[in-house]
């Protein structure tokens, strides 16, 4: 039976730049004999700063209630290297299989100011992905 559970918003502004994320249970997939649970998240990225700034690289750590930890980086998101100038928005979505009901990811977007080509990371909020709501 396929979940759809949408979890509360992360944000974290780092220089001017706003990172939102929420998250979503999937559901279960199996890759050969492997059960997953997979999980989407959808990025908001918001340039609250005077500048043009543009994504160059990704880097996620992903953890999950087994201690399994994966690294994850290369060159912008989803296929896409976005420039936003300020006051502009960029979203996406992305997923995750992980092998425990419970995980976390985290993490930082390598960025340009395209006008003074000054290089930064802007940090991704540590986020939650779990098959359960969590109470309070």
């Amino acid at each position: 039976m396929k979940k759809n559970y949408l979890y509360p918003m992360f944000q974290q502004v780092t220089k001017g730049i706003k990172i939102s994320v929420k998250t979503s249970f999937k559901g279960t997939v199996y890759r050969g004999y492997q059960q997953y649970y997979a999980f989407s998240y959808y990025i908001t990225i918001e340039n609250r700063s005077k500048e043009t700034v543009k994504l160059l690289e990704r880097f996620w750590v992903i953890f999950d209630a087994l201690n399994n930890t994966e690294y994850v980086e290369g060159e912008g998101v989803v296929g896409e290297t976005p420039t936003l100038k300020p006051n502009d928005i960029y979203n996406y979505k992305s997923n995750c299989f992980l092998l425990s009901t419970t995980g976390a990811m985290g993490g930082n977007y390598k960025m340009i100011n395209t006008k003074t080509l000054e290089e930064f990371l802007v940090i991704i909020p540590t986020f939650q992905l779990t098959t359960t709501s969590i109470l309070n």
